[in-house]
Parts: C-alpha cells; sequence; structure tokens
C-alpha cells in the first residue's frame, strides 16, 4: 500500500486547519496510508541558517522513502503533474513518500540535497498552517486524479 508522510516543523495551533487537514487525511485514507509528523520548532538560535539546519536535521532523521522538499525555489507543478510525478514514481517501485515543510527560515541546504525532488507552490508567501491543509488537498487531489475519480475538474 501506498504511504504518503507530511513531515512538518511546528504544531497546527488554530483548530480549523486541524479539522481541515483531519478532513483531507480521512479522505486521502481510501488511496493510501496518510500521516502527519511535527517536530518542535529549534530554540531561537544566532543566526536564521543555524535554527534552520537544526530543524531539518529532525525533519530528515523522519523521512522515509521517496522525500520531496517544498521550497519556494522548487519547481511548480500542476495538480496533473503530482499526480504523474506519484504515479511514476509508484510504477517505478516507490511505496513511500515523504513531503517536508521546514520552518519559518525553510529547509537548509542538507534537506534540499537530500531530497529527490524539490516542489514549489509558486512565488507567494503562505502561512505555515494553512500551507499544510494546501499540500494535504493537493496530495488528496493528486490520488484523485490517479484512480480517476471525478474529485478534480
Amino acid at each position: 500500500m501506498l504511504r504518503i508522510n507530511v513531515i512538518a516543523v511546528g504544531r497546527l495551533k488554530e483548530r480549523f486547519f486541524e479539522d481541515a487537514v483531519g478532513e483531507y487525511a480521512k479522505r486521502l485514507s481510501a488511496y493510501c496510508a496518510f500521516s502527519v509528523t511535527e517536530v518542535p520548532p529549534a530554540p531561537a538560535a544566532k543566526s536564521p541558517s543555524e535554527q534552520s539546519s537544526q530543524e531539518t536535521e529532525a525533519l530528515l532523521s523522519k523521512a522515509k522513502g521517496c522525500v520531496v522538499a517544498l521550497d519556494g525555489r522548487g519547481k511548480r507543478m500542476s495538480s496533473e503533474e503530482l499526480a504523474r510525478f506519484i504515479a511514476e514514481r509508484s510504477a517505478a517501485g516507490t511505496s513511500e513518500f515523504s513531503f517536508l515543510i521546514g520552518g519559518s527560515h525553510g529547509l537548509d541546504a542538507s534537506a534540499l540535497s537530500r531530497a529527490d525532488e524539490r516542489i514549489s507552490f509558486g512565488a507567494m508567501t503562505f502561512p505555515h498552517q494553512l500551507f499544510r491543509v494546501m499540500l494535504t488537498e493537493q496530495l488528496y487531489r493528486a490520488l484523485t486524479i490517479c484512480a480517476g475519480t471525478p474529485y478534480h475538474k
């Protein structure tokens, strides 16, 4: 069975974001084993890069399978392209994906070099909690595209 992990720095603080992620997680269960793992933000450090490095280390320690870094400088993909990416990797034998969401300073170079793919949701900056909802929805959309179900229009 396909496994998809979202590994993120920080906790969801607002109930409505938790509810939205929970709803998409429930929907995703028809297509894969889905999990969200939260790692705590690193304590404020002397530099943003040091803090990012500590958070990235925590994220990478939880990552399994095909590692996808969510990075503003990554490849922009449509929903169909994300579906194709997952389908092609799965057909080639990948059974697990880990999507990494960095903290407020993003992911450091070690995560970007370790990643099998870097994906961007565009040049805009999104609130961390909202982005987790957006990613979860896009993963659900991608898997419904792969399955040929009518969610994606």
